[in-house]
């Protein structure tokens, strides 16, 4: 109240003209003036987990431009303009030919161009879905807020998707998390000056704790990663492509961070050689075998992410096979050394329990001259065995290769074989064997249409000159009538794309003119013997290849080499070509046990298929370029924390130390005042226009009731509002007659509200018969006898004085909605389900008094069921439940007798009647009558039982007899399953007078009500 006022009364002059500009707007309409004051953002939206972080707003294109400015004259394919869709194509193409007249490019490279056109669209749906450049903060805070649980997103700060992708990736792995969070600077250097590494790598290791602890504990849905990218930055200076730009960002990460902990480790040893926690996590080691130039050599290296080359390669096991070797080996396991073969192979003597791939997926196209992705599929598995690798393994591998080789060489020698069936022929156009013996033996058995193809044709006549068939047709056929020539006249020209069928005087195929039936016979047995042998020939060549497919499959499937499991942790994905693109990561949460995807700002549930599709590639420009596997037998490396006094799992802040805790809570204590900020500001608003168009209404108030105010002159829409507006106009009359010395807008809003809730309450108290039914007459009786919070009585009624108008139209839920109290809405559906049950029981309260019984069943049925619903949360929501039950068991009842009496008049049409009466109405309500378990209600289902029961016993015709006992099992049934039903009737619109008026007149003449009923 009094802060309404004070708003109004220190109100600036920009927000004076501000309401004046809203009044102006919105006509005289509060629900319209208050949307466009707070811009809709007061309320509060209710996301769920698959669309969680999808609520920002975009700023520049998803694509990051590597070492160029933007393009002035860019196509937007985002956008639903065909206009640019076709200068996107002609550019496309045009491109294209300047590019083969400079530098001769084939025109196998422009088949890309052409591809374009065909792919359009699905591009375009792909850039929409996963547009997600440099975001711009929603002003609502609410829209930033963090769900419980989920995890927080990276704001991308420019050009920064490969930045969120990596982190994520890392911090993802709970030990590396821990690491970092509980990281702490040597001591030494707080009084020490700092070189240059340290200047730089101790500034980034506190950063990155800040980062991680707020992605730990921030109430936020994602945080800003600025600082730890700033001093990452100057290191991305060089670089040609922007996979290495990712890739020498993870290298100088993990060099950082290992320098980072290996000053802690010196000078937390004592006497021991320092252990360096990244370089436990992230390195492995391999043992380098081999020749060169002729002299055998065997050293150990060290190793962290292992790159691995995608062209030529199908899957990861063939990608690392040819890693791991180099060269030509065969003297690796001969005894010569006079060989100058060079060569050598890899084989892992420690595998780091953080295993990392990089793939390769970019190359230099010299033709063109730049750089250029490839997006060829490669398949990976989510369980990775690294046996076949180890050095502890080597002899068995060498024999499973070699063994491999062989049977490599046996399929290539029978798929060549196999090749020989399926593509026969000396010509350049091959078919397969069978196929052609198939077609010889159809031309065999073909018998001719007439003993030559021209002859029937006169080759040496003008177009539209006479022509006759000279063959014999086949039967069934007439020769086409004989045309007088004609210069107008054309032949018919065959056209076969947009002709159904041949002119029906050209041969379905060719045959042979003369063949007799010896020969035919020789040919055809021959011709299918040799057709069988093919086909028999071909399925066991193909049945060779499968068997030898499967063995090289299972050929490292025994359990001894199957000992060292790496399960899939996370897929960083790149999406584009090489100097522009898109990144972010699948990332396993083994807890929920399913994939998520980490895409910058947004955090969503995947699945397994997302990840094949996006990430194994040849599908659009999406494809992986780095796995990282973890050790399966280290579950240390996923594992939670937990306290050690309680055993439960720590989470959330609980997981910090001390020094973050205190800075998340700080960076949670802004973000909750921002929240607060601007929910008061949007309170202040909400309620300053509600003031300010109180103002309006009422300020012109007369000083007493003999005048008319100005509003009550307005147009009212309907009945309700009209009936609505009458009865607040009398209370605004009555408080402004009490209140001659307070004429202030709120005094007399407050007192006007007291005098209309007086008039309700007084209404709401009375014991009134079920004719006079007050609730039907406002909703505020409605509230009062159920209890509604006071919130929601004072609510209501400020919208009938601030809009004068209940009923329940758009324009009211619109209105209602800007309001941040959601559970009013709930309310206010209880009464409109109040209000339609009641329309329900009228009308068919109606026609049963109609006799019309058939049309008055699915009311009673539907008004039951809904005022069930309603008593369920108070005695006073609904109806009484015995009145409805009453007479939706006599309709029931009288159905069934109406249907009876049809059955018993042995009619066939009187009989087909009762009988669809009884399948399509009676038999279907009756589980509803036993659902409830109520003694009049199973006495009713018996009555109706017994009556066709009675007629087994009876003599009629066998047809009626037959009918009888193909429905009593249907009418016997004690299932209280609902099996079908009908959907319940459409309601007319009544105004809240009529309803009143008719609901009262059909309750007076009931004949019969409940004693106990209100």
């Amino acid at each position: 109240g009094p802060f309404m006022m004070t708003s109004l009364q220190h109100n600036s002059t920009t927000d004076v003209q501000l309401l004046q500009q809203a009044l102006q707007v919105s006509n005289g309409d509060l629900a319209e003036a208050v949307a466009f004051l707070t811009e809709k953002n007061a309320k509060v939206p209710q996301q769920d987990e698959a669309t969680y972080y999808q609520t920002t707003q975009v700023g520049n294109d998803r694509y990051i431009s590597v070492g160029s400015q933007a393009d002035t004259n860019v196509i937007d394919l985002t956008g639903d303009d065909k206009d640019d869709l076709q200068r996107a194509i002609a550019l496309s193409l045009e491109e294209s030919s300047r590019a083969f007249r400079e530098t001769g490019i084939t025109d196998e490279e422009q088949a890309i161009s052409r591809v374009l056109e065909a792919s359009i669209a699905e591009n375009k749906a792909s850039l929409k879905r996963t547009h997600t450049e440099v975001w711009s903060d929603s002003p609502n805070p609410h829209d930033r807020k963090r769900m419980e649980n989920c995890p927080v997103g990276l704001k991308n700060v420019g050009n920064t998707c490969w930045f969120s992708a990596v982190i994520q990736s890392l911090f993802n792995l709970l030990e590396f998390q821990r690491l970092v969070l509980y990281y702490s600077p040597p001591a030494r250097v707080q009084d020490l000056p700092r070189n240059q590494k340290e200047h730089r790598n101790l500034p980034f290791m506190q950063e990155l704790r800040n980062l991680f602890s707020l992605m730990v504990g921030s109430k936020r849905k994602y945080v800003d990663p600025s600082r730890a990218v700033e001093i990452l930055k100057d290191a991305f200076k060089s670089s040609e492509s922007q996979q290495q730009d990712v890739s020498e960002f993870t290298h100088k990460l993990l060099d950082w961070l290992e320098d980072a902990f290996q000053m802690k480790a010196e000078e937390d040893r004592e006497g021991e050689k320092p252990k360096n926690p990244m370089v436990e996590l992230f390195y492995g080691r391999f043992q380098a075998v081999g020749v060169l130039e002729g002299k055998k050599f065997e050293n150990t290296e060290m190793f962290g992410q292992y790159p691995l080359q995608v062209n030529g390669f199908k899957d990861l096991h063939e990608c690392l096979e040819a890693a791991m070797i180099e060269g030509e080996i065969e003297s690796l396991h001969s005894s010569a050394e006079n060989s100058a073969k060079s060569g050598q192979e890899h084989w892992f003597t420690e595998l780091p329990p953080v295993l990392t791939f990089e793939l390769s997926r970019f190359e230099f196209n010299q033709a063109l001259g730049r750089p250029e992705k490839i997006h060829n599929k490669l398949e990976f598995p989510s369980m990775l065995y690294m046996d076949r690798y180890m050095d502890r393994n080597r002899e068995i591998t060498r024999i499973k290769r070699e063994e491999i080789r062989r049977l490599k060489e046996q399929l290539t020698l029978l798929q060549q074989r196999l090749e020989r069936y399926l593509s026969y022929g000396s010509g350049p156009k091959r078919f397969p064997l069978a196929d052609v013996l198939q077609y010889a033996m159809e031309f065999a058995s073909s018998k001719p249409v007439c003993t030559s193809p021209l002859e029937d044709i006169d080759t040496s006549a003008p177009p539209g000159a006479e022509q006759g068939p000279s063959c014999t047709l086949p039967e069934g056929l007439s020769p086409t009538p004989t045309q007088a020539p004609s210069t107008q006249q054309r032949v018919p020209i065959h056209k076969p794309f947009t002709q159904s069928r041949l002119p029906p005087d050209l041969p379905m195929h060719p045959a042979p003119r003369h063949i007799t039936e010896e020969e035919l016979r020789v040919l055809e047995g021959c011709l299918h013997r040799w057709r069988s042998e093919v086909e028999n020939d071909t399925h066991d060549l193909q049945g060779s290849i499968s068997r030898i497919h499967r063995t090289i499959e299972l050929m490292y499937s025994d359990k001894s080499m199957m000992q060292v499991p790496f399960r899939l942790h996370a897929v960083l994905v790149h999406e584009g070509q090489a100097n522009a693109g898109h990144y972010w990561a699948y990332i396993y949460d083994p807890h929920q046990q399913r994939w998520m995807k980490y895409n910058d700002i947004s955090v969503t549930k995947s699945s397994w298929e997302e990840l094949v599709r996006d990430s194994f590639g040849g599908y659009r420009n999406a494809s992986a370029y780095c796995l990282m596997y973890i050790n399966d037998k280290k579950p240390f490396l996923i594992e939670e924390e937990f306290d050690k006094e309680t055993g439960q799992m720590l989470s959330g802040l609980d997981k910090l130390p001390s020094d973050l805790k205190a800075y998340v809570k700080e960076d949670n204590g802004l973000f909750d005042k921002e929240i607060e900020e601007w929910d008061t500001l949007q309170a202040r608003k909400a309620q300053l226009a509600l003031c300010w168009f109180m103002c309006l209404c009422l300020c012109v108030v007369p000083p007493g009731p003999q005048q008319d105010p100005e509003y009550m002159e307005q147009p009212s829409p309907t009945d309700d509002s009209k009936h609505l507006q009458e009865d607040t106009e009398r209370a605004i009359s009555k408080a402004a007659a009490k209140k001659q010395e307070e004429r202030s807008p709120e005094g007399l809003l407050t007192a006007a509200i007291k005098v209309e809730y007086t008039r309700l309450l007084r209404f709401a108290q009375e014991d009134t018969a079920p004719e006079n039914d007050y609730r039907l007459q406002h909703v505020i009786v409605y509230f009062i006898h159920n209890q509604a919070p006071k919130k929601i009585l004072e609510r209501t009624l400020l919208m009938q004085f601030a809009d004068r108008n209940l009923s329940f139209d758009e324009r009211s839920s619109s209105f209602m909605n800007l309001w941040p109290l959601h559970f009013s809405q709930m309310w206010h559906q209880d009464y409109r389900n109040f209000r339609e049950t009641t329309i329900f029981l009228m009308i068919g309260l109606e026609l049963f008094q109609k006799k019309c019984f058939v049309e008055a069943l699915m009311y009673l049925i539907y008004s039951y069921q809904y005022n069930r619903e309603l008593l369920v949360k108070g005695l006073y929501r609904g109806h009484n439940d015995e009145l409805i039950g009453h007479y939706r068991r006599e309709c029931l009842l009288k159905l069934n007798e109406n249907a009876a009496g049809m059955f018993e008049s042995g009619e066939e049409p009187e009989v087909c009647n009762g009988l669809s009466i009884m399948n399509e109405l009676v038999v279907p309500c009756i589980p509803l009558l036993l659902v409830h378990d109520t003694e009049k209600d199973l006495l009713a289902v018996e009555d109706m039982r017994n009556r066709w029961c009675s007629y087994l016993g009876q003599e009629m015709e066998p047809n009626l007899q037959e009918k009888l006992t193909d429905f009593l099992p249907k009418l016997l049934d004690c299932s209280t399953e609902i099996k079908s039903f009908h959907d319940p009737p459409k309601l007319p619109t009544y105004s809240t007078l009529e309803l009143v008026e008719r609901y009262g007149r059909v309750m007076a003449s009931l004949s019969r009500v409940p004693a106990d009923g209100r």
